[in-house]
């Protein structure tokens, strides 16, 4: 194979010995730099704090905002975004307490070297297109109360490394590609929140779900399929709203979810739940929003639920019910906003036909049949 070779001539070889020169001593005047402002920061938790936002700044590849501008020099505390408090055993010594990037619109990823962030108790990423997945540095993070890195674009297995933080409590995931099951141990953390809706979780959810302290859970929009476990009960003395919807749920609503007597919000619309209404909903009494849209109840409307004093929303279209007992049949007249169409209700407008009201009067569901288990 014949070779070329193109002759330099001594200007060229003038600017390219220059450009190298130059590129070496940029790095090393910026290896000196960095260096320069860590040992001018007496404070050692804010020498780690610096340490960590470089290298995360190094790998932020999109700011369109400009909102990581500010992140020059050793002043950490006047970064944007960064925020510091006294640290608790020595109320002289400030430490990083809080990062809030919230709507940032920044794209990159997180360096293991946040995991140097040992002080921090809050780190709010929500609405940001950081990718990748969350290093397992993380863990470090001991006093981290918050964690919300939802909608942006992480990736992987459910991030385990949450699992191990001991003082968090309010945790959200959604709205990113999380995927696979759910592990147990999250049900036994003492958290408040759980967020987790709208990834593509899957496998079923865990039978220890009451485990949980949390007040709030949200599983909508994942594919986990199976029933709702009857272990549900177990949240009865904290939980105040469960959301869902579109989760792949089949089988019977357990009658145990009517032992939450503190739940304000119930949606389990869009999913292939079957049978009746369980009884004991008439029981929740905090009830303001029921939602069971789209699924494959049949059966009466009890009026009981109809009756309960904060209802506000109840929603029950496009299911197979056949019956709405006493006041159910005029929710207006209770000032509750409610969606009644696509039943089998009679003299009610919008409903479904005979033909497939009949089909699921000929086949009555057997919710045993579905051996949902304890």
């Amino acid at each position: 194979m014949a070779s070329f070779s193109f002759p330099i001539t001594t200007t060229a070889f003038v600017i390219l010995l220059l450009s190298l020169t130059s590129n070496v001593f940029n790095n090393s005047a910026a290896k000196h730099s960095h260096s320069s402002s860590v040992k001018s920061i007496k404070n050692p938790r804010l020498q780690k704090a610096y340490i960590a936002l470089q290298a995360w700044k190094r790998v932020i590849y999109s700011d369109p905002n400009n909102f990581t501008s500010t992140w020059v020099g050793p002043s950490v505390c006047n970064y944007t975004g960064i925020y510091c408090a006294p640290f608790p055993n020595n109320t002289k010594l400030q430490v990083v307490a809080g990062i809030d990037l919230n709507h940032a619109d920044i794209a990159g990823f997180l360096p293991e070297e946040l995991g140097l962030l040992n002080d921090l108790a809050l780190l709010h990423l929500n609405s940001n297109r950081f990718c990748g997945i969350l290093p397992l540095s993380l863990s470090n993070l001991t006093l981290l109360h918050e964690l919300d890195v939802s909608n942006n674009r992480f990736v992987g297995p459910f991030p385990n490394v949450v699992l191990s933080l001991p003082s968090l409590k309010y945790l959200d995931l959604r709205y990113n590609e999380f995927e696979g099951p759910l592990p147990p141990p999250l049900f036994s953390k003492d958290l408040d929140a759980i967020f987790v809706n709208n990834n593509r979780l899957t496998n079923v959810i865990p039978s220890n779900l009451g485990s949980s302290s949390a007040s709030v859970v949200v599983f909508a929009n994942n594919y986990f399929g199976g029933c709702l476990p009857p272990s549900i009960a177990n949240f009865a003395n904290t939980l105040e709203e469960l959301l869902l919807t579109n989760t792949s749920l089949s089988g019977c609503l357990p009658p145990e979810v009517g032992f939450l007597y503190k739940l304000k919000v119930l949606d389990v619309s869009n999913n292939k739940l079957a049978g009746t209404i369980p009884y004991t909903i008439a029981g929740l009494a905090h009830l303001e929003l029921l939602n069971l849209a789209h699924n494959m109840f049949s059966g009466t409307v009890p009026e009981g639920i109809c009756v309960l004093p904060k209802l506000s929303n109840f929603t029950f279209s496009y299911n197979y019910f056949c019956e709405e007992q006493g006041i159910c049949s005029n929710l207006t007249s209770k000032g509750i906003v409610y969606d009644d169409r696509r039943n089998c209700l009679p003299e009610k407008p919008l409903q479904r036909s005979k033909k497939d009201c009949d089909t699921v009067d000929e086949h009555p569901i057997d919710c045993l049949a579905f051996h949902c288990g304890t």
